[in-house]
């Protein structure tokens, strides 16, 4: 037996696929399935499973295309009750698999109420339990993506879920989808897999005894939602087009199209130096579809600027993973435009404007981080809140505005925000809001 784990790093995500004897089991993919099946074909295995453990809140998923594409079994929590064919998995009913494998459906709700992890076993011994959004490294997929008024119920429901499966033989290898970096997580979690024993043994949230007392813990500090969420599960039910080629066509600055939105996505040193006015500038990385998604109106047409040898397809795919297939073109050149800038500080620069005499400092991280570390007299706005509810009232156009994150990343894509309003916006890069305030207190 192997598995093999593909990693999807801005969304937080695994997708998994166990082979044996010549037999793949393919679970939770995302829609980008060329990946999975090239992995499949190499080790001339045939799937006989397409697994998905819930109807996903956070990316589009590509197994329905992947059964259709290898003949594979597509297999849903049987409450799923999505709008094409496939395998419903009810609890302990055991799928068959021919040459020793057997898939278990085990129900597991909490993260969503159809939630189902699938324990396998090759020649009646359990291996492995692909555990989804139910219990994960550390910690425990979060409940209130469904929105507050069920998350309690789901809380309760996913207490017992992790016992349910705390409860399996220890050496059994945990493979859960979700990880660091997911916004699919009540906490966060470092590694991407463990083992059943190990989770018993160090999982914070095991050792919590009562039902109350675990829903209080996962609903203490619940995490920003992003926006795209709410179009995921629809269209996972519905079921998702087969994802398109991912190349686009150069653009000229003279041709545009109307009612596009222009996203920048060259490095920040280029957008500080000159980007399209009114453009959103984020840097290409291996979150960039998430950022998009959350901060673009959805499906919305895209134009992407680029610098010359960028990877305009790996930013294509990210943003086709959450469904968006509206990017119309890519621009390379802007000599020809006028273009607005803004500057970037790194640390001592940036701290000397912080003491100076009346600045005004914007820090743009998750309420969490600001609370967890935070500047004197910095106003906050939660960078996806600069959009919805609007830049601080107290920022004052006629001065520069010192803007702070963790890094500069999500500063820089503030910046761009700020300067369409007629703000003045100083960016603080190569460190973060931690390193402000531990060198104000040296």
């Amino acid at each position: 037996m192997e598995i093999v784990s593909f990693r999807t790093p801005g969304l937080g995500d695994q997708t998994y696929l166990l082979t044996h004897d010549g037999r793949g089991v393919l679970v939770d993919p995302q829609r980008d399935i060329d990946r999975f099946l090239t992995a499949a074909a190499e080790r001339d295995v045939q799937l006989r499973f397409v697994l998905e453990t819930h109807l996903h809140n956070d990316y589009v998923s590509g197994g329905e295309q992947a059964a259709l594409r290898t003949g594979a079994e597509l297999v849903l929590p049987a409450a799923a009750a999505a709008a094409y064919p496939h395998t419903p998995a009810f609890h302990l009913e055991d799928i068959k698999g021919g040459q020793g494998l057997r898939v278990r459906p085990i129900h597991t709700p909490g993260h969503t109420p159809e939630h189902t992890s699938y324990l396998v076993l090759i020649d009646g011994e359990p291996v492995a339990v692909f555990s989804g959004g139910s219990l994960l490294v550390a910690s425990a997929g979060r409940p209130d993506l469904l929105g507050m008024p069920r998350a309690r119920t789901l809380a309760k429901l996913q207490y017992g879920s992790l016992h349910r499966l705390a409860g399996l033989p220890r050496d059994i290898e945990l493979l859960p989808t979700h990880g660091e970096g997911s916004f699919c997580t009540s906490s966060g979690a470092g590694r991407y897999t463990s083992t059943i024993g190990t989770e018993v043994d160090t999982n914070p949230l095991l050792s919590i005894g009562d039902v109350e007392a675990f829903a209080d813990r996962l609903l203490a500090e619940p995490m920003p939602i992003p926006a795209f969420y709410r179009h995921m599960g629809p269209a996972n039910t519905l079921g998702v087009p087969p994802m398109p080629p991912v190349t686009v066509p150069e653009l000229d600055i003279t041709g545009l199209p109307a009612g596009a939105h222009v996203v920048d996505i060259r490095p920040r040193v280029a957008l500080a130096a000159g980007h399209l006015p009114g453009s959103l500038g984020i840097e290409l990385g291996t979150d960039f579809g998430s950022w998009a998604g959350w901060l673009l109106p959805y499906q919305a047409p895209i134009v992407l600027v680029a610098d010359r040898g960028q990877d305009v397809a790996e930013a294509v795919t990210q943003l086709a993973q959450i469904g968006i297939d509206t990017v119309t073109g890519v621009l390379y050149d802007l000599a020809a435009a006028a273009t607005s800038g803004f500057e970037l500080a790194d640390l001592p620069t940036f701290l000397s404007y912080v003491t100076a005499p009346h600045a005004q400092v914007l820090d743009v991280r998750m309420p969490s981080e600001q609370a967890a570390v935070s500047i004197d007299g910095a106003m906050c706005r939660f960078l996806p809140d600069l959009i919805t509810d609007g830049i601080p009232a107290e920022l004052d156009r006629a001065r520069p505005v010192l803007v702070a994150c963790g890094s500069g990343r999500r500063a820089a894509i503030a910046a761009t925000v700020l300067l369409r309003e007629g703000y003045q916006p100083i960016v603080l890069t190569g460190a973060g809001v931690p390193d402000v305030a531990a060198a104000a207190a040296a």
